[in-house]
């Protein structure tokens, strides 16, 4: 028995790392198993992870507001960045995405899987979302063994047969059974050498977004269409505030993940002392506090019906794409 699992293919040493966010959580796991220690909030900075999305379709129920960038993008960047082997595996395949978990267990070494969360026993609240991160540190006859956020209850257990689900299902930010393992190299480049880059991807992707929905033009957008969100949906009561909770609440460190990126700054600055990155993490503390203000606003208009809640987020928004503008205006002078 190994850390009150028994069973074959369970790793050693593994515990919960009070993380918040599910993809910075698995790969604190991952870092950790190979000797790298970092805050989750230089995971996130380094993997270029802020960015902002309005989505919206004729299909959806109500518009989604994204704060980070696209499931795995943020592993990918944080592997460039840092020099590290990310050993990734897809398949159609159940029995094939199982081989590509056990081999690595029964080796030593936990795995990140990409799934829908719907699926998972330990999930209360259920929705679907394809683009949730887990680490898996073992596996018995019944259940497999995970560490998620802190929200989730950090080290936690489902069945084999819930997983099997959540790791097939298909729809939007799916992946086919993907799972990924990283290995280190002997000598990691030293951070201050890595956090210029890192910041410099992510402001320039935040300022020359391709298209209206994404970056700072995004935000605009969204201060467009806030207005209007009591008349886009038919139950506002439960839209908003489930809006609202998602922007503050699911995963996203507060603030949809502008409190992480302010974090992050801010330990940058223990490593570099640069005036451009003073500016950029005094305009991005400004930002988180008035994210959460929007959120408030939203939630406030969703119980009320009262439209005035969604004209002040709006002045607050555009006030956002400004102040997140300038912020990584400044930090793309690095």
């Amino acid at each position: 028995m190994v850390g009150g699992v028994s069973g074959v293919g369970v790793v050693a040493g593994v515990r919960g790392l009070g993380m918040q966010h599910c993809e910075t959580t698995a790969l604190g796991v991952l870092l950790r198993h190979v000797g790298v220690e970092l805050s989750e909030p230089m995971v996130f900075g380094l993997g270029a992870g802020v960015s902002f999305v309005y989505w919206d379709s004729k299909a959806m129920g109500f518009p989604f507001l994204g704060g980070r960038v696209k499931p795995f993008e943020l592993t990918r960047n944080l592997a460039d960045v840092l020099g590290l082997e990310l050993q990734v595996e897809e398949t159609s395949s159940a029995r094939k995405a199982w081989q590509n978990v056990v081999a690595p267990l029964d080796a030593g070494r936990p795995v990140g899987l990409q799934l829908d969360s719907y699926h998972l026993d330990y999930f209360s609240t259920k929705v679907h979302f394809g683009g949730h991160v887990v680490a898996m540190y073992g596996y018995d006859e019944e259940n497999a063994y995970l560490v998620d956020t802190e929200q989730q209850g950090g080290k936690v257990s489902t069945s084999l047969a819930s997983l099997a689900k959540a790791r097939a299902e298909r729809g939007p930010m799916t992946a086919k059974h993907r799972s990924f393992t990283i290995t280190a190299p002997s000598s990691l480049p030293s951070l201050r050498d890595r956090i210029i880059p890192a910041i410099k991807t992510c402001a320039h992707a935040f300022l020359n977004p391709p298209i209206a929905n994404l970056g700072h033009r995004g935000i605009d957008k969204t201060a467009k269409q806030v207005p209007k969100w009591l008349e886009r949906t038919d139950n506002p009561a439960e839209d908003l505030p489930r809006a609202a909770l998602l922007m503050e609440k699911a995963g996203t460190g507060g603030a949809l993940f502008r409190n992480l990126y302010r974090d992050f700054l801010a330990e940058c600055a223990q490593h570099l002392d640069n005036t451009h990155l003073r500016t950029g993490h005094t305009l991005y503390a400004e930002a988180a506090t008035l994210w959460t203000e929007v959120a408030a606003l939203v939630a406030k208009a969703g119980e009320s019906s009262d439209a005035k809640h969604l004209t002040q987020a709006a002045s607050i928004l555009h006030d956002l794409a400004r102040i997140e503008r300038e912020a990584m205006q400044a930090l793309s002078e690095l």
